[in-house]
């Protein structure tokens, strides 16, 4: 077995700029006010990638209708013009030589292709005949941090508004979540617990105004190539003074540039945060005039179950429950937690712990803290974003610039579509959730439909949606932009649900998949900028596009596929089509944005105007006007003088909740001339506007390594692969330098087990086998007693051995950490 030469790879394809041959589409494009044509006859147009979070602006360039070449987009703030290597293969993602082009209806046990009307009328008398025996709690939609902003507050209008018209119950359904609940919803919840307000505080720009970096589970190198370039640009500048300490249970590529490395028993970075806390308080480092002004401490509930049984049986009513306590009595909380206990518990030396403990404290420092799913997808993830905005808070290294706690987010706009949009089964826009009867008013009004008909019980997540399809609860399931029978924990049992249950599934997208395997219907989606979008990135900068080139052959977009099934579905002698997305069709991308903007504005997620964004290369929010009148909620016109990086009439927000730059914290400070700091928590209004310290400890995972499963398996993602490789999979460039998943061992563990490098080995846990090829001392090397694994391989379904298991308060599925025997094959 010949395992990939990556440096070779990297030679032969550093100078492309990945050009494709392409077939032509046709049919009408609109041109962004930026699109620029080139003395070569390629028009250049801005859009943004199609992968990660980071959200690199790209221009995207076009030539006789054909999509030609991508390349970063220098006018972008996020990038700056860099791409990684899956941005400079853009061009080609959407040209492999399977993709869907035609609908498909499965007949007889196999799909066959059919016409449009065809399975829009078949999905359409789906819904209606279960809607009407079932209610709406019988169907539900897995949507996607992939959607377009336009098509996350579609698919939420069709479920949470629309389909309440047609149901028996009279009232929309709330089973929809997105895919970005299984890789960022413990970041969602500790925000909202912590400040009362989504997403981070700070900015990209953070990393040419830190010195100080904390990377938590964040193989920033791989999975966030473009910022893991700024922060070592940051580092060369100054190697003598910028720190990276990097925290995790291998040894990545990050942890190869770092000056200090933490490798951990999974699981115990919740003892180290503490400690970290513990040491603040007792060298008397943390900011006392900013903890008295702007801090309340809590305690949290513990032992809260890990998700293991159907409906959280084994998860307590209480376990996000919240008790106020004082400061004495958190010092006491976290007093255990001492360098030598959380040594022995975690496996790290007690020298290195106070190093870090030293750097992060250092009131000299700038410290900025990065983390992705080595946090999120963790059985208490939620308490682990808790603890490092405890560093924060304690420290006083918050919304300034170059400080700050940062959670990154894995897909293009999981916080622009999944968390801003409230494509989540308990939430509605601009943070807004079901439960809370004004908040359903509000929408009631904006939407224009009674408010009864807007479910206030929220629905099933993600695990319990797909348990409740092997139950037989759910009948009917959309999948859109995604790949749940890939991506699942415990897969097997979901899998074969979907294959035996009394469940009709439809999935959208672009290429044969996992999830089209088991589907009823499948519907050809148009991909990326065959179609007007825009996605919402990490930093909270909103990016649009245009309808660049055509689809090809009948491929259309999610968002005419739910209009069509709207369209469908009769109310009296109206459809539910007439009445949630009755916009003119010549404005109706701008009449949408409008209209899910307006959730946003005066409530400190204040979104940029269609014609704003059109014309801009990404727009951070809150994007502040000056003026009432133009504003429509607040005259922030008395305080804008105050307020840093003002334009005329507007500004962009990099440092949310800092008077200096945030128009709303300035004007809260004009209305509480009594606050002695900059700062101010404006959303954390249940607290007297303080953010919170919570108190919870270190508690062990649901299922740890024995005598039969000695190891510790821990999935993830790679730099050339993006997920479940229906894209990069189908680059040619990137399936040739990474043509297969192979399992990561620690070279100590493989000489004990015989193993070398390209050897076959079986891993097993006690949910299934899935046979792959060892790499030793490969890029990443994890940690004695752990195994990784990445999952965009379709072929080797490491999900099948996976557990599941997930965070009790935010329902994230932990992918990080279960037990696993390795034998050569």
């Amino acid at each position: 077995m010949e395992l990939l030469n990556r440096r070779n790879f990297l030679k032969t394809t550093a100078a492309s700029l990945a050009i494709a041959s392409l077939y032509s589409c046709t049919g009408k494009k609109s041109k962004s006010p930026s699109a620029k044509t080139d003395q070569l006859g390629i028009t250049w147009e801005k859009s943004v990638c199609r992968f990660c979070g980071t959200g690199c602006g790209v221009l995207v360039g076009t030539k006789d209708g054909k999509l030609v070449a991508t390349k970063g987009d220098p006018d972008c703030f996020s990038n700056k013009g860099l791409n990684c290597i899956k941005g400079y293969f853009l061009a080609k993602i959407m040209y492999g030589k399977d993709r869907l082009k035609k609908p498909l209806i499965r007949k007889n046990g196999k799909l066959v292709e059919s016409s449009w009307d065809e399975a829009l009328d078949l999905i359409a008398s789906k819904y209606e005949k279960i809607l009407k025996e079932d209610g709406s709690d019988a169907v539900a939609m897995f949507g996607s941090g992939q959607w377009t902003i336009f098509e996350g507050y579609a698919a939420v209008k069709f479920m949470k508004a629309g389909l309440g018209f047609v149901a028996k119950n009279g009232v929309g359904s709330n089973h929809i979540d997105p895919n970005a609940r299984m890789c960022m919803a413990s970041a969602v919840a500790a925000f909202m617990r912590t400040f009362q307000s989504d997403e981070p505080m700070g900015s990209y720009e953070d990393i040419e105004h830190a010195d100080t970096f904390f990377t938590w589970g964040a193989n920033m190198a791989e999975m966030h190539p473009v910022l893991f370039s700024r922060i070592m640009d940051t580092k060369l500048k100054n190697p003598d003074k910028v720190k990276i300490v990097d925290l995790g249970t291998q040894f990545t590529r990050v942890s190869q540039e770092a000056d200090l490395f933490l490798g951990f028993e999974p699981q115990t970075d919740l003892a180290i945060a503490n400690y970290f806390a513990n040491y603040i308080i007792q060298n008397k480092l943390y900011d006392e005039e900013f903890v008295k002004e702007n801090v309340v401490f809590k305690k949290g509930t513990t032992n809260i179950g890990y998700g293991l049984k159907d409906g959280g049986a084994d998860i307590p009513k209480n376990a996000g429950a919240m008790t106020p306590i004082t400061f004495e009595e958190y010092k006491k909380f976290v007093s255990k937690y001492t360098k030598k206990y959380v040594s022995k518990l975690s496996g790290v030396d007690e020298d290195k712990l106070e190093e870090a403990a030293k750097l992060i404290s250092d009131p000299k420092r700038n410290v900025v803290s990065y983390w992705t799913m080595g946090f999120n997808q963790h059985t208490r993830g939620t308490w682990i974003n808790h603890l490092v905005y405890n560093i924060h808070l304690l420290t006083g290294k918050i919304s300034k610039p170059g400080n700050g706690p940062f959670s990154l987010t894995g897909q293009p706009s999981a916080c622009g579509t999944a968390r801003e949009v409230g494509t989540f089964v308990h939430r509605l826009p601009a943070d807004m959730v079901v439960k809370n009867p004004e908040h359903r008013k509000i929408a009631a009004e904006i939407w224009k439909i009674p408010v009864e008909k807007i479910n206030p019980k929220p629905g099933l997540h993600t695990i319990e949606m797909f348990r409740a399809i092997d139950n037989g609860k759910i009948k009917l399931l959309w999948v859109q932009v995604a790949n749940p029978f890939q991506t699942l924990p415990n897969l097997n049992r979901y899998t074969k649900a979907a294959k035996e249950k009394d469940v009709f599934i439809i999935v959208s997208d672009v290429y044969p998949t996992k999830s089209t395997e088991v589907a009823d219907v499948v519907l050809p989606s148009s991909m990326w900028v065959e179609k007007e979008g825009a996605y919402g990135n990490a930093e909270r900068r909103t990016q649009h596009w245009n309808k660049i080139v055509d689809s090809p052959g009948e491929a259309m977009p999610e968002i005419w596929q739910m209009r069509e099934v709207a369209k469908r579905l009769k109310v009296g002698n109206k459809t539910v089509a007439d009445i949630i997305y009755n916009y003119p069709e010549e404005t109706f991308y701008r009449d949408l944005w409008e209209e899910y903007r307006s959730f946003s504005l005066g409530r400190g997620k204040d979104l940029a105007p269609y014609d704003v964004l059109r014309k801009e290369h990404g727009v951070v929010w809150p994007y502040v006007l000056k003026d009432k009148k133009e504003n429509g909620h607040y005259d922030f016109a008395p305080v804008w003088n105050k307020v840093k990086n003002t334009k005329s009439n507007a500004v962009s927000v990099k440092w949310r909740y800092n008077a200096d730059y945030d128009p709303y914290a300035a004007k809260f400070l004009e209305e509480h001339k009594d606050k002695k700091t900059k700062i101010a928590f404006y959303k954390a209004k249940k607290n007297n506007y303080r953010a919170t310290i919570l108190a919870v400890p270190y508690e062990p995972p649901a299922e740890k390594p024995d005598k039969e499963y000695p190891f510790w398996l821990c999935t993830g993602r790679m730099l050339e692969h993006w997920h479940t490789g229906t894209m990069t999979m189908r680059v040619p460039e990137l399936r040739r330098a990474v043509p297969r998943a192979v399992v990561n061992i620690n070279p100590e563990d493989a000489k004990r087990l015989g193993i070398k490098r390209g050897d076959k080995v079986r891993v097993t846990s006690r949910r299934g086998s899935v046979e792959f090829y060892a790499d030793i001392n490969g890029r990443s090397v994890p940690n004695k007693g752990n195994v990784f694994i990445p999952f965009f391989d379709e072929s080797r379904l490491v999900n099948k051995i996976t557990l599941d298991q997930y965070d009790p308060i935010s329902k994230e599925p932990d992918y990080k950490k279960c037990a696993v025997k390795i034998e050569k094959v």
